[in-house]
């Protein structure tokens, strides 16, 4: 391994929580390398360590002119160990401060090593200057977090983009703003409105209720148009490997919700089978790869005998009825018990979130990558962004 030093300086912008390195041939299969910016050597009388929205950064308490940062107390020095050798590209992530294109750039150097500074232009060859940050480039506030929806003119897609009961007010109370093109019918085969909207907005996040088909025709003329989202997650399109091994290499770091997987801490009520137990039965039955669905139509079963045997006569439906609403059960999908639910008559399950990654005994396999609305569901990995 080897330590390389690099150089940074902001004139008015503050350096937000992180720059990342990563190798560009193989970024889909690393994890980046993060520095954090306050983690660089600087002059505590030229910057001033702050947070906003969570988030840490590192501002400068001067401005100057000119192509290089004119003296070494103005520059950020950090050093990067890189986990192999291969080619690796560098990104910022910068807040532009409320003076707008008095307070949007900043330099970087022009290389590795340590460079040098001057007041006239002769260490101007050293440095890159980036400004006009103030451009709508990017973010302009940290919580400004734009997400791309996509809903189709069906009963999913009009229940989650109604304006007032669907997404988008979850979304406002989490400072995202949702970018809504409006209704299109299922199968369509020209997603070229939805994309140009999603450009205008500078939308990274693309999410919505879409069939397979439609994720494979608005991600292949998202690419194509030069779309570059860094988190595509959708539900229904992308529950069944099948789905995604129709996208091709666009598959990989597709993210969805997860209702049910192997990992999960239950065990069926009926068999004693653990998740994992359960979901290598049907591999070793059908020689399929394990699905979602599966866990549900086994807990189905674990209800329908749980409240038969309960039930005072078998052959009273409102008996059966009354001990169906009695339920309070450990099933292989968590705990069943209708009268806990948000409303009369529905319980809730742990939902966590997973992603698609290349597998090693299927071409695509489903992980958890976030727990945290249920930590009893171990992850297995960390979310890693598209590279298209």
């Amino acid at each position: 391994m080897k330590s390389l030093k690099d150089g940074l300086i902001g004139t008015g912008v503050m350096l937000l929580a992180a720059l990342t390195a990563a190798p560009a041939e193989v970024y889909a299969q690393n994890e980046p390398v993060i520095l954090e910016a306050e983690s660089g050597a600087r002059s505590a009388a030229d910057y001033t360590l702050g947070s906003a929205d969570g988030v840490q950064f590192i501002s400068i308490n001067s401005t100057v002119g000119g192509q290089n940062p004119t003296v070494a107390s103005r520059v950020v020095t950090f050093s990067v160990t890189f986990p192999a050798a291969a080619t690796y590209e560098l990104y910022a992530r910068v807040r532009v401060g409320p003076n707008t294109f008095n307070d949007d750039s900043f330099y970087y150097a022009n290389g590795f090593g340590v460079k040098a500074v001057s007041a006239d232009n002769s260490a101007d060859g050293n440095w890159i200057l980036a400004n006009n940050l103030a451009n709508p480039v990017g973010y302009t506030t940290p919580t400004d977090k734009v997400v791309g929806g996509l809903f189709p003119n069906d009963g999913d897609g009009n229940a989650w983009g109604d304006p007032k009961l669907g997404f988008a007010p979850a979304l406002a109370k989490e400072n995202f703003k949702l970018v809504d093109p409006g209704r299109f019918q299922n199968l369509t085969q020209d997603f070229s409105a939805q994309i140009a909207a999603f450009k205008k907005d500078n939308v990274e996040i693309v999410t919505g209720v879409v069939i397979p088909p439609d994720m494979k025709t608005f991600a292949t003329q998202a690419k194509q148009q030069g779309l570059k989202p860094k988190v595509i997650t959708v539900g229904k399109a992308l529950l069944f490997p099948a789905a995604i091994e129709a996208l091709g290499d666009l598959g990989d770091g597709m993210s969805t919700e997860v209702w049910w997987t192997p990992t999960c801490p239950f065990k069926s009520s009926l068999t004693g089978q653990s998740a994992a137990q359960l979901a290598d039965a049907y591999t070793a039955a059908t020689k399929k790869q394990w699905t979602q669905p599966i866990g549900f139509v086994h807990a189905l079963f674990e209800v329908s005998i749980d409240s038969l045997k309960r039930a005072k006569n078998v052959g009273d439906k409102a008996a059966i009825r009354d001990a169906l609403a009695s339920t309070d059960l450990a099933t292989i999908v968590g705990p069943i018990a209708w009268g806990k639910g948000p409303v009369k008559n529905v319980t809730r399950t742990p939902l966590v979130g997973g992603q698609w990654v290349r597998g090693k005994k299927y071409k695509y396999e489903l992980i958890v990558v976030d727990n945290r609305t249920a930590p009893a569901i171990p992850t297995g990995g960390k979310l890693k962004l598209l590279n298209w």
